[in-house]
């Protein structure tokens, strides 16, 4: 299972010959993507509609391909009804050839900023199972009870009050029993992140860790 780390919480997945594009956004998003890193994409998954997550230009590229399938909530499907993805909501199990994914449970965290169309009533998480490894993208989310178990975990780090900081994700990764710990969502300069903290709280709990710049790929 290859991994390549866009900014904020986008992740591309490639296993079994199929490309997984998980929540591109509008940080630092270049047109340039769109003809490389991001095209020819088989699955395309989106968490929730905050436009760091869900930049509808980029979006509205990649569903052109006609082999790619495009999966999110209702909540942003109504947002952009004209990109006709397929709906699915917590619980569900999609059978994709020899991928499975998993529709699991994400908590956004609340802001008195976030009402409105800011607000979020739907989040959603995936656990990517391709018969070897399992990724488990939480999206955003603050931490929560589960009994999710995965090799790989994508986890948001940087706290004020709209995702985990680096205690919780630390914690919450281990009960996931992942094997290779991959923070998100510390790119936004609006939430600076410290790194030399979160990699003190993963070394505390004897995780395995690995911190990669935007663009940076590493193979599992």
């Amino acid at each position: 299972m290859k991994i390549t780390k866009f900014a904020q919480s986008c992740i591309l997945i490639e296993t079994n010959n199929k490309k997984i594009l998980i929540d591109p956004g509008c940080l630092q998003f270049k047109e340039s993507l769109l003809q490389n890193q991001w095209a020819n994409i088989d699955i395309l998954l989106i968490t929730h509609k905050h436009g760091d997550h869900y930049l509808y230009e980029a979006v509205q590229e990649i569903v052109k391909n006609p082999k790619t399938k495009f999966y999110t909530s209702q909540e942003v499907a109504n947002s952009h009804p004209e990109l006709s993805p397929k709906i699915i909501k917590e619980g569900d199990i999609l059978h994709l050839n020899d991928i499975t994914i998993e529709i699991v449970k994400a908590v956004h965290g609340y802001m008195p900023f976030l009402t409105e169309n800011n607000a979020i009533k739907e989040n959603i998480g995936y656990i990517i199972n391709d018969g070897n490894k399992k990724a488990y993208h939480t999206s955003d989310t603050i931490s929560f009870k589960n009994n999710y178990k995965c090799d790989i975990i994508f986890v948001p780090i940087s706290n004020h009050g709209l995702v985990m900081g680096t205690y919780e994700a630390s914690l919450f990764a281990k009960e996931t029993e992942a094997k290779l710990i991959i923070p998100i969502h510390f790119d936004n300069p609006k939430y600076p992140t410290n790194l030399n903290n979160a990699k003190e709280e993963f070394e505390k709990e004897k995780l395995n860790f690995k911190i990669l710049k935007i663009g940076e790929s590493i193979t599992f």
